[in-house]
């Protein structure tokens, strides 16, 4: 691993590099838009060949455009994870332009629930939360995975939340995928261990990405400051350099990890 030497667009963190990435072919799911795009952005600054799923190809072209500005290499992988027969073309689709993936980040989250009473969680907003955060991560391990074991080597990285750590106000239903996103990769990390895959799990809190600063105006944003003992809110870079530790061979001896990514929020 080189000194920092990559800022984020805020600024902070400084994101290191590392130099053992460099090389590898890595799948960022969700990569789009928000910490996904930070991350592919750190990841490339780290020598990574980046594949950038998402939905919206106008923000995927965004997304790679980026990566391309700052000498990287990376190739649109356009699928909705929700939909398996999606997800395998996709696998096929950078098996022909990079052969396997060596490093799989399985980021990509969402859904239409809303913050309700359980008892107003509508049919459609739940399965929306489960298709969008649990079966999405389910489908890309199970689709990636066995390029990781053919080889005996690799990395994943799955993604949670401070919803699925605390009732926090999240949306019920996405608090549960999360925490099914959570006990997935451990049963994941246990059962790969010894054929050389690690497998953890970031879990962020409030994240000032441009979607949610859309809906934090500042005063609600320095209302929160309160619950947070590092006396600020998250930024996409945060993330990703957490991502790029767990991903990195810095990150040797860990696996079936959650790491909060919060400020300070969740301590467990």
């Amino acid at each position: 691993m080189t000194n920092a030497d990559a800022a984020g667009a805020s600024g902070h963190p400084m994101i290191p590099r590392f130099d053992d990435l460099a090389g590898r072919v890595a799948l960022v799911t969700g990569g789009s838009r928000g910490i996904g795009a930070a991350t592919c952005l750190a990841l490339a600054r780290s020598g990574v060949r980046v594949a950038i799923n998402g939905r919206d190809p106008d923000a995927i072209a965004a997304s790679v455009a980026a990566v391309h500005a700052v000498g990287g290499d990376a190739i649109a992988a356009p699928a909705d994870c929700a939909d398996l027969a999606q997800v395998e073309r996709m696998r096929q689709r950078i098996g022909e332009h990079w052969g396997a993936v060596d490093l799989v980040l399985a980021f990509a989250g969402g859904g239409t629930g809303r913050p309700v009473p359980l008892q107003d969680i509508s049919e459609q907003d739940w399965r929306s939360s489960l298709d969008n955060n649990l079966t999405s991560t389910f489908f890309t391990l199970r689709t990636f995975l066995p390029d990781l074991l053919e080889r005996g080597r690799g990395a994943i990285l799955t993604m949670a939340s401070a919803g699925a750590r605390m009732a926090s106000g999240a949306p019920a239903g996405y608090g549960a995928a999360k925490a099914g996103v959570i006990m997935l990769t451990r049963h994941l990390a246990q059962e790969v261990g010894p054929r050389g895959i690690r497998v953890n799990c970031i879990s962020p809190s409030a994240v000032l990405t441009e979607r949610t600063r859309a809906h934090l105006p500042p005063e609600r944003q320095a209302q929160m400051l309160a619950g947070f003992p590092l006396g600020r809110l998250g930024t996409p870079e945060d993330i990703a350099a957490a991502s790029l530790f767990l991903l990195s061979e810095a990150s040797s001896w860990i696996t079936g990890v959650v790491l909060d990514v919060a400020g300070g929020r969740i301590m467990l």
